[in-house]
C-alpha cells in the first residue's frame, strides 16, 4: 500500500499515461459488439458473473479491504456504489479502477455509480423543485454540472433522472420527482437525461443516466414508501410509463427496478416490465440494475422462497446488475448448471453492461478526470456552477398568494425574519444530498442583509428547528416583529422530513410553526411566507393569516442570494406548480388529469359541511362528487404560479376545426403583460377528449412555453397539435387516437384559459 501514499506523484504519472494510450474501444455501433463478443468469448462463467455485481462501497470497512481488492483482481466485481474521493487509499476511484485495470483476468474497468440526484457537491433544488421552473434547460444545464463534478472524482454513472409520478404528497420521495404529469415528466426527464450524458456519452465529463423506478413506485398505496402499487394496465401505460418511453428514445444508459410490487409483482422480478415493454416493445439496449437490496427484499415480500429462488426471479426477468447483494455471485452458475437460467441470458446480461462500459469508454477513460485535490478544486463549486444554481434557484419559486402587492419587499422596509429555516445552511439543500455540504450553504439571512442592509433586517427565529414545540422563542420573535413593518417568516420542513423511507401522514406544518405564525398574524403588521419544504403542506388557516406566500422547495446551494433577490424583486417569481396543491391530506389523491365522472362537481352544485341542516334530507344539487369539507378543487391548481406582474390572455385562434390523422392544428394567443415589470409567463395548452372508447381525463397538458415579457409587451405563442399527441390505450391495450370532437386551452393553468374546439377525423 505505501506506493499510493505517493498518490498524487508516481500514480498520477502513471495515470496520466494509461489514459494517454490510443483507443481500445471504437464507438461505432458494430465494432462495440464486435468488442463485446470478443470480451464474452474469453470471459469464464465466474467472470461473467462478475460484471453483474455491483457493491455497496459504504458497507465496508478498513479491515475488509483486502478481501474487496482480490475479489477486483478475480474479476468478480463490475462495479461499485457510494465510493469517496477521499475515502481508503487517498483515491479509492483510481485505486480501486487500476486493480480492476491491470490485474483483473480481462482489464475490464469498473463503473462507479452514485446517487447524483440534484448535483454533486454544487446542489440545486430539489428535482420537484426544478420541476416547478417549467424549464427544460435550466434542467439539462444543471444535470451537465452535476456530471462535471461527479466524473472529476471518477463516477460515470448516476442514479437518476427518477421519473416516477406521483399523485400522493404524503409520499417522501415525491420531492425526488418531477410531478404529477406524464407529458411535463417526459420532457423535463428527458432534459435530465441530456444534460448527464452530454452530446457524447464516451466524453470524460458525462454520466451515464438511470430513469428510476421501473415501474409505478410512485403510486405507492397510502404514501408509503416500497409499499403495494395497484395500477390498471392502460393506466400504467397512459401515466406512469411515458416518462420511461421518452427517456429511452432519448438514449438512457440503464433502468432501475422499483421496490415496490406492481398488482403484486416485485418490480425486480417483473417481466411484464423488464422484458415484454422494455426490451421487446421499446427496444432498449441499456442495463437494468436492481434497486439497493431489492432482490433479497423479495423474500419478505412473499415472492421469493430464499436467496437463490431470488436470483433465479430476478434474473429471468431481466435484471441485468444486482445492487449490493450477492445473490447472483453464489446461485447464478448453479442455476445454469441445473438449467434453470442459461448461458445465452447470462451472456445478454453481461453486454448490455459492457455495452454501457464501452459507450462511456471506460477502457479510454478509467480514471477520475481530476487526479489529485488541486485538479479538483478548479471544478468542484466553481463560481460558474454556483451561478447556475442561484439562476436555476431563482426559475424554482412558486408565488401562491400576494395580496395587495407585499412582495416585493422596499429596501426601505424594516423586516423582521422570523422562523426556524431563514438560517438553516443543511436543510435548505434538501432530501438525497450524498455530497453536499452546508458549510458551502449560501443561506438567507446575510443574503437580505447584503440587500437591504444590516439596520433593515431583524431576527428572531423563534423556533429552533421545523419540528420544534418550544414556544420559548415565541417573546422574542413577536418582539422583533413588533420593531419591523413587515414580518417574513420562513418555515416548513427540515430535510430529513422528506425522501426516502420520509412519508408523511401528517402534511401540516410541523412542530409549533402554525401556532407561532397565528400569533405573528395578530401583530397586524404584514405578513410574508416562505416555505422551504419538500412536498406541498397543508395549510389550513395559516393561508388565511398570511398576505403573501411564496413556495421555495429545498433550494440547495444558493438558497439565499436566489431568494433575497426574488423578494426584493430584483428578480420577479417565474415558477409553476408541477402538480396540484391538496387543501388538506383527505383530499388526496387529487391531480388535474382525473377522468371524469357522471356527477361532475361544480362550485355550485353541492352542499358544504358546515351548510347541512341537521336532520335533514339533501337532495340534488347536493349530490356530486366531491368532499364535504374539502370540496372538489384543490387549494392550488397544477400549472399554478404568481409574478409581481399580471397577464391576460386574448385571441385564441385554431388553424381549423377538423384535422385528419396526418393533420397538424395549430393553436395560438396573444399573452399580453398588463403589469409595470418584466416577468415570465407560462402559456399551458391543454386538451381534452369529450368521447372515447373508455373514458377520457377532464384535461391533458400537451405543451407549454416559457416567455418573458416586458411591461405592456405583448407575445403571440402557437403551439403545435397532431393525432399522434392525442392517442391513448383504449381497453384492448392498442394506442389509438379516436375520431371525434375534442376541447383544447391555452391556459395559465389547468383551471383556467381560453378554450376552443376541434374535430378529429
Amino acid at each position: 500500500m505505501k506506493k499510493l501514499r505517493t498518490w498524487p506523484g508516481l500514480v498520477a504519472a502513471l495515470l496520466m499515461l494509461l489514459t494517454t494510450l490510443p483507443l481500445q474501444a471504437a464507438q461505432s455501433d458494430t465494432d462495440i459488439e464486435k468488442r463485446i463478443e470478443q470480451l464474452l468469448s474469453k470471459m469464464t462463467t465466474r467472470e461473467k458473473v462478475g460484471q453483474l455485481a455491483l457493491r455497496d462501497w459504504g458497507t465496508y470497512s478498513r479491515e475488509d479491504m483486502p478481501a474487496i481488492k482480490q475479489a477486483i483482481r478475480d474479476g468478480k466485481v463490475g462495479g461499485f456504489l457510494n465510493v469517496n474521493f477521499s475515502d481508503v487509499d487517498d483515491n479509492a476511484f483510481a485505486e480501486l479502477q487500476r486493480i480492476a485495470v491491470e490485474e483483473s483476468p480481462r482489464g475490464i474497468p469498473l463503473l462507479f455509480g452514485q446517487d447524483v440526484i440534484h448535483g454533486y457537491e454544487t446542489i440545486f433544488p430539489i428535482p420537484l423543485g426544478q420541476a416547478a421552473s417549467w424549464n427544460p434547460d435550466l434542467i439539462r444545464r444543471g444535470a451537465r454540472v452535476a456530471a462535471r463534478e461527479a466524473s472529476a472524482d471518477g463516477i460515470r454513472w448516476t442514479f437518476a433522472p427518477m421519473i416516477d409520478i406521483s399523485r400522493d404528497p404524503r409520499w417522501g420521495r415525491i420531492a425526488e420527482t418531477l410531478g404529477e404529469d406524464p407529458y411535463l415528466t417526459s420532457v423535463l426527464g428527458t432534459a435530465m437525461v441530456e444534460g448527464f450524458q452530454g452530446d457524447d456519452l464516451g466524453d470524460p465529463s458525462s454520466l451515464a443516466a438511470c430513469g428510476k423506478h421501473f415501474a409505478g413506485y410512485g403510486a405507492a398505496e397510502g404514501g408509503r414508501d416500497y409499499n403495494s402499487a395497484y395500477i390498471p394496465e392502460r393506466t400504467l401505460r397512459d401515466i406512469y410509463l411515458p416518462p420511461f418511453k421518452a427517456a429511452v428514445d432519448a438514449g438512457m444508459a440503464s433502468v432501475m427496478s422499483s421496490y415496490s410490487t406492481l398488482n403484486d409483482i416485485p418490480g425486480t422480478a417483473n417481466p411484464l416490465l423488464t422484458q415484454q415493454i422494455l426490451r421487446d416493445e421499446w427496444g432498449f439496449d441499456g442495463f437494468v440494475v436492481s434497486d439497493w437490496n431489492s432482490v433479497m427484499e423479495m423474500i419478505p415480500h412473499g415472492f421469493a422462497r430464499d436467496a437463490r429462488h431470488a436470483a433465479k426471479l430476478a434474473a429471468n426477468a431481466g435484471i441485468d446488475m444486482e445492487m449490493h447483494t450477492d445473490t447472483y455471485e453464489h446461485y447464478l452458475p448453479l442455476l445454469i448448471e441445473e438449467g434453470e437460467f442459461s448461458k445465452r441470458q447470462l451472456d445478454n446480461a453481461v453486454a448490455n453492461i459492457l455495452r454501457i462500459k464501452l459507450r462511456l469508454d471506460l477502457w479510454q477513460h478509467p480514471y477520475p478526470r481530476a487526479g489529485n485535490a488541486a485538479a479538483r478544486e478548479k471544478i468542484i463549486r466553481s463560481d460558474a456552477f454556483l451561478a447556475e444554481a442561484e439562476s436555476a434557484a431563482e426559475q424554482t419559486f412558486v408565488l401562491l398568494k400576494n395580496d395587495d402587492q407585499l412582495l416585493p419587499l422596499r429596501k426601505d422596509q424594516t423586516v423582521a425574519v422570523i422562523g426556524p429555516l431563514a438560517e438553516a445552511p443543511h436543510e435548505q439543500l434538501g432530501t438525497w444530498i450524498y455530497n453536499g455540504d452546508k458549510k458551502y450553504s449560501h443561506t438567507l439571512l446575510p443574503a437580505l442583509r447584503q440587500i437591504a442592509g444590516e439596520s433593515r433586517i431583524v431576527h428572531a427565529p423563534g423556533l429552533a428547528y421545523s419540528r420544534d414545540t418550544d414556544r420559548k422563542g415565541f417573546a422574542a420573535a413577536l418582539a422583533a416583529a413588533e420593531k419591523a413593518d413587515v414580518i417574513l417568516y420562513v418555515g416548513g420542513e427540515e430535510s430529513i422530513l422528506t425522501g426516502e423511507g420520509h412519508s408523511r401522514g401528517d402534511i401540516r406544518l410541523p412542530g409549533a410553526q402554525a401556532q407561532l405564525v397565528a400569533e405573528l398574524a395578530d401583530t397586524g403588521k404584514p405578513l410574508a411566507m416562505v416555505l422551504m419544504a419538500g412536498r406541498p403542506l397543508q395549510l389550513d388557516e395559516t393561508l388565511q393569516q398570511a398576505d403573501a406566500l411564496m413556495m421555495a422547495w429545498h433550494p440547495g446551494t444558493m438558497a439565499g442570494p436566489a431568494l433575497a433577490d426574488v423578494l426584493y424583486g430584483e428578480k420577479s417569481p417565474s415558477g409553476r406548480l408541477p402538480l396540484s396543491w391538496p387543501v388538506g391530506a383527505g383530499q388526496i389523491p387529487i391531480y388535474y388529469n382525473h377522468m371524469a365522472t357522471g356527477r361532475p362537481a361544480t362550485d355550485e352544485n353541492y352542499t358544504r359541511i358546515d351548510e347541512i341542516e341537521t336532520g335533514v334530507f339533501q337532495h340534488q344539487p347536493g349530490n356530486s362528487s366531491n368532499l364535504l369539507d374539502y370540496g372538489h378543487r384543490p387549494l392550488f391548481p397544477f400549472g399554478y404560479g404568481l409574478t409581481y406582474s399580471k397577464f391576460r390572455y386574448s385571441d385564441l385562434e385554431l388553424s381549423t376545426d377538423e384535422i385528419g390523422a396526418d393533420d397538424t392544428l395549430r393553436v395560438s394567443a396573444t399573452i399580453t403583460n398588463t403589469g409595470d415589470v418584466v416577468a415570465t409567463e407560462i402559456p399551458q395548452l391543454y386538451v381534452r377528449d369529450l368521447v372515447g372508447s373508455v373514458t377520457r381525463p377532464v384535461r391533458e397538458l400537451k405543451g407549454f412555453e416559457r416567455i418573458e415579457l416586458a411591461a405592456g409587451e405583448s407575445r403571440r405563442v402557437t403551439f403545435s397539435l397532431g393525432a399522434d399527441q392525442l392517442a391513448f390505450h383504449n381497453a384492448e391495450m392498442q394506442s389509438v387516437a379516436e375520431p371525434g370532437e375534442f376541447r383544447v386551452w391555452i391556459a395559465p393553468n389547468a383551471e383556467a384559459g381560453l378554450e376552443g374546439r376541434f374535430t378529429l377525423r
